[in-house]
């Protein structure tokens, strides 16, 4: 199995629900039982409908197909295997303080579901990503070619004779097989309590997952959540009215378009690349979280406290909705930044410091109105951040990217700066250094290639050949002279039709939209 093998997607395999529906005790009629089987896991039985997921768990998408695949297999061989530790409300629902993973791997095998099952495409509404996809179809023939499908073990209870013994036997265990159960007594406080004591110690939370999970009722932490899921999945906003789910919805969609489409795909061989190209889960999560905060002025997590109406996470999201779409949209505001040249290396890898640094910067010339000012030096602007990129040096001074994102915002604000002042481009990196505002940087110098002995190109060479040689030929603004994503572009009248000019081709030019629609005029 190969190192970067993708983690897959069990997450809609278990119903999340909220724990604190009326201030709901635990329950205490009758005996909890011991065990389950197989078959208490399968759709018809009077267990797996009942089964829960608190509703602010972090997802059930960190194993990897052969984590799965030997966690199946071990539970066919009966080893041993760690109780399931659950806890049953008043509303008669039994949720899962720990154990999600493996209840949900067997329920995968069950269903044939790793991530594009029948369950999951109706828990995504069909929307699931390409690398999803991918995982599941790795799993489901790494399970089938190692242990067999559910559905192979139910038909040798019909055709026994046809197999070899290790798969009959197998087979004849699961009637016996089962998971051995531990219960959570007390109220939904104490419940909640087990669940982070024990999944701190077992598996520590990622510190993003644990801040959305403090903050999951806040508004940033709803919108983010939706984001995340491109407005699918468990609905952490589904107490507010339809309207406004409706509405979260459809700006989640469209803000995580923006900013996650097209797919980035290894080696690039196009330059139309999304804003912020292929991040694990976490590393999105954040990123989403950090986005949504730094455009909406949060400081701290829980700063705007709760959003019972939704009326909050609207705002959040259509701040967050037109910041992006001033990046690189059809939009009228659409500055047009060209991802290559802003967001990622000259080798094509992302750089969530840059975008951090972006954001901030056209939240800085939004309140200082210097939109204009940009625009006139934003070619040479371009020229000096594509060739002397210090934005790497700068994040590692502060220690991270979101740290940095202000130091980002001021190199970039110095750079137009002097710019403006008329310093020659080539010129103005060398400046910044000397003045030694933001550290020690060191100037850009040849990477080494002495050391490479391979005859095969890398992924990396691959992709710096393609975007060196492509990016030349990309088309200009005619207006600013900056670089214009292949599909985000504007056809302009050369002589305006207010006066006089016709809808000719000698007429047409190719421009940003807001060079377009508001710096022309």
């Amino acid at each position: 199995m190969p190192k970067d093998s993708p983690k897959v997607s069990l997450d809609a395999l278990i119903c999340r629900e909220a724990f604190e529906v009326q201030g709901q005790q635990g329950q205490n009629i009758g005996r909890n039982i011991p065990m389950i089987s197989i078959r208490d896991l399968e759709k018809s039985s009077f267990f797996y409908p009942f089964l829960r997921k608190p509703d602010f768990q972090r997802e059930t998408n960190e194993w990897e197909a052969q984590k799965i695949c030997e966690f199946i297999e071990s539970f066919l061989d009966g080893d041993l295997i760690p109780s399931v530790i659950l806890w049953r409300s008043s509303s008669s629902y039994y949720f899962v303080i720990d154990g999600s993973h493996r209840l949900s791997s067997l329920i995968a095998w069950i269903n044939d579901d790793y991530g594009d099952g029948k369950i999951s495409k109706e828990f995504y509404d069909g929307d699931i990503t390409e690398e999803q996809k991918a995982a599941h179809l790795e799993t489901k023939k790494l399970i089938k070619a190692s242990i067999g499908s559910y559905k192979d073990y139910q038909s040798l209870t019909h055709h026994q004779g046809q197999a070899d013994q290790k798969f009959l036997d197998r087979a004849r265990n699961l009637g016996a097989l089962g998971i051995q159960l531990q219960w959570v007594e007390g109220d939904s406080e104490k419940a909640e309590a087990s669940f982070f004591k024990i999944n701190q110690k077992a598996a520590p939370i990622g510190e993003t997952e644990m801040r959305l999970l403090k903050a999951r009722k806040t508004p940033n932490g709803v919108a983010a959540r939706a984001i995340m899921r491109s407005g699918n999945g468990h609905k952490y906003w589904s107490d507010f009215s339809q309207e406004k789910q409706n509405e979260i919805e459809e700006l989640a969609q469209e803000i995580h378009q923006l900013i996650f489409e097209p797919k980035l795909k290894n080696p690039i061989k196009t330059l139309d690349v999304p804003i912020v190209g292929n991040l694990s889960t976490a590393e999105k999560l954040e990123v989403i979280l950090e986005f949504v905060n730094m455009v909406n002025g949060i400081e701290v997590d829980d700063q705007l406290g709760e959003d019972s109406i939704g009326d909050k996470t609207l705002e959040l999201l259509k701040n967050c909705k037109r910041i992006v779409q001033r990046i690189n949209s059809n939009h009228p505001s659409s500055l047009g930044l060209h991802p290559i040249i802003y967001f990622y290396t000259s080798a094509g890898k992302p750089k969530i410091g840059s975008f951090y640094g972006i954001v901030t910067l056209i939240l800085h010339l939004e309140k200082t109105k210097y939109f204009s000012k940009f625009i006139e030096v934003r070619k040479d602007f371009e020229w000096v951040i594509w060739q002397d990129d210090m934005v790497p040096q700068i994040v590692s001074k502060h220690g991270n990217a979101i740290k940095a994102r202000e130091k980002v915002k001021d190199f970039y604000v110095k750079i137009i700066e002097k710019l403006l002042q008329k310093i020659d481009k080539k010129n103005v990196i060398k400046e910044i250094i000397a003045e030694k505002d933001f550290g020690s940087l060191k100037a850009k110098t040849k990477s080494n290639t002495s050391e490479i002995h391979s005859k095969d190109f890398s992924r990396e060479t691959k992709a710096a050949a393609f975007i060196r040689d492509a990016l030349p030929g990309s088309p200009r603004c005619k207006i600013c002279s900056g670089y214009i994503p292949s599909r985000l572009n504007s056809i302009d009248h050369i002589k305006r039709k207010a006066d006089g000019g016709l809808g000719t081709l000698d007429n047409a030019q190719l421009t940003h939209l807001y060079c377009n629609t508001t710096f022309k005029n």
